[in-house]
């Protein structure tokens, strides 16, 4: 079915024809989709994020469309007769602009629910108008590439049905379509993206900020006698090393003189020229600096820019009287998603690397004068911190425990426990067998399980119900997610439902904001919450409830 618009002088030609060429079913189903797209998700958004999200699913809704129509007619099944299908068509169109209206009439309501959730102000107005037009700016954009794959498909087809069957043709012409495509988009946009992107996060890796000063303590990664050049840390490498608590911060926690420096080692991407090399140096740095001295060692494994959350980083340095050392290695200054695209096991090659060199000589020392190994990491850290150990390899003398933080929804690890949680648990809140081993935790704190004990290693999860990194699903496609299920975590909105199709691009948007949140929601976890699970899994001597209590209002100001 076709758009008919009459001719008169009042349309231009080319808008008669591209109106007649358009699906009816498609627009009606892209309508729908659109309508949809306003709905709330896991994350606000701004009036772009909207708009990108809504002409997304109004060319996706088309695309249904269009493929149903094809079908129906392939298939050979009966259509009504011509004045049957125009009352149908006019008693859809009446539906989906009725649809399309109340959706409108309700998305700023809407993004609201989301915003209170969050503690964020109120927004009077969803700028409907900005959102439609660019929508259907991308529309345009998304069919007039459509068109064109089918234009070469077509042409493809054609020159081929001269030598061989219709049938077979129309294979070999879609073949070269995809072919010329993909060659276009992966061999030169991404190619071309790719290097832009390389080139600009590197200069902005090896940018080193006036205030930034080369350490005077020798004990301190990058200073003069450090085995690490200070320029070769990268810029997120000469962040960690230089900040975190002092010893005042420490001792003025405490009340008392007996704390220790933290020792922050970290290895840049350019202080060594392979993965190998840079484990061994940060194995030697450690040695150096005393490491293997303290009462706790962490192997902290980055993020894709190479950076570390203070947030997770300093209160574990209060809570152990600075009596830590910490350690990590860089292996990659481009954003996670941009790493996991161009090198996606270096992450995990440089994690086991580091992992094995530091472990193979921590259990070489005897067992009860070397400090306790934790593993930690927040995003796509976590999944390559994860993939550092394997159980067989550890089994017989085990490291501590781990503190995973809004594990991306490949972790291999994290998708294993939660699919086999406990019944009467929420996706969002997993509990696993009898949590001796691994447990979930969110805002609040769930990490003691009554009738619980702790088994030789501690791992826990920290994790937000409106983090889209860690409950983003392709699935989401064709069925509800299980974390949709009633009851839904605390920063989740009641209104959110789910859409074929359309829920699925919602989340891919929110995965591109899920650090824009405030602190305490989406990708951006909170001092306070870490603090519940590092207490949990390190078990500082001597901490009580109270020291929590302080600790938190220390951060918290």
């Amino acid at each position: 079915m076709r758009f008919i618009l009459r001719h008169s002088d009042k349309v231009p030609d080319w808008v008669a024809r591209f109106t007649a060429s358009l699906s009816v079913i498609g627009v009606l189903t892209g309508t729908l989709f659109f309508a949809a797209s306003l709905t709330p998700s896991l994350l606000p958004r701004t009036y772009l994020m909207q708009a990108f999200l809504s002409g997304l699913s109004l060319s996706a809704g088309y695309g249904v469309g269009v493929f149903v129509s094809w079908l129906w007619a392939y298939v050979g099944l009966p259509s009504p007769p011509a004045r049957i299908q125009r009352y149908l068509l006019y008693a859809a169109s009446i539906v989906c602009v009725l649809v399309a209206f109340t959706f409108l009439w309700q998305a700023s309501g809407w993004q609201n629910t989301v915003r209170e959730i969050m503690e964020l102000e109120p927004v009077d107005t969803a700028h409907l108008l900005r959102v439609g037009g660019i929508a259907f700016v991308i529309f345009l954009l998304l069919l007039g590439t459509a068109r064109l794959f089918h234009l070469l498909f077509r042409f493809s087809a054609l020159r081929f049905g001269r030598f061989i069957p219709d049938h077979v043709a129309n294979v070999a012409g879609a073949l070269v379509a995809i072919a010329v495509f993909w060659s276009v988009i992966d061999g030169v946009l991404f190619r071309y993206l790719l290097r832009v992107s390389d080139t600009a996060y590197a200069q902005v890796d090896a940018w080193v900020e006036p205030e930034q000063m080369r350490p005077h303590d020798p004990m301190q990664t990058g200073s003069l006698t450090s085995l690490i050049d200070w320029e070769s840390l990268g810029r997120r490498g000469r962040s960690f090393v230089v900040g975190g608590p002092s010893v005042e911060d420490i001792s003025d926690f405490h009340g008392n003189d007996s704390v220790l420096k933290p020792i922050r080692v970290y290895v840049g991407l350019n202080s060594a020229d392979t993965i190998e090399e840079r484990a061994e140096l940060a194995l030697a740095e450690l040695k150096r600096v005393g490491a293997f001295d303290r009462s706790v060692l962490i192997l902290a494994t980055p993020t894709g820019t190479g950076w570390l959350d203070p947030s997770a980083m300093d209160p574990v340095e209060y809570l152990h009287r600075g009596d830590i050392a910490t350690v990590a290695v860089q292996y990659s200054y481009l954003p996670s998603w941009l790493s996991l695209l161009a090198e996606p096991e270096f992450g995990a090659d440089t994690a086991r690397a580091v992992f094995l060199e530091v472990y193979g000589y921590w259990t070489s020392l005897p067992r009860d004068e070397r400090p306790q190994l934790y593993l930690h990491g927040l995003s796509l850290g976590a999944m390559n911190s994860d993939l550092a150990a394997d159980l067989y390899d550890i089994i017989g003398d085990p490291f501590s425990g781990a503190l995973w933080s809004g594990p991306p929804f490949r972790s291999s690890t994290w998708r294993t426990v939660t699919d086999m949680r406990r019944p009467d648990s929420p996706a969002w809140l997993p509990r696993f067998r009898d949590g001796s081993i691994i447990r979930f935790t969110n805002q609040d704190n769930h990490l003691e399980l009554p009738g619980a004990a702790w088994g030789p290693i501690r791992i826990v999860f920290l994790q937000y119900a409106s983090d889209p990194i860690t409950f983003f699903e392709t699935e989401s496609f064709y069925r509800q997610p299980a974390w949709m299920e009633e009851p839904r975590g605390p920063d989740v909105a009641s209104e959110l439902r789910w859409y074929p199709v359309v829920t699925m691009l919602q989340l891919a948007v929110d995965m591109a904001a899920a650090d824009t949140t405030p602190m305490g929601y989406g990708h951006v976890y909170a001092p306070e919450h870490y603090i519940d699970a590092w207490v949990e899994v390190t078990d500082p001597p001597g901490w009580t409830a109270a020291d929590t209590a302080r600790l938190k209002a220390r951060f918290a100001r």
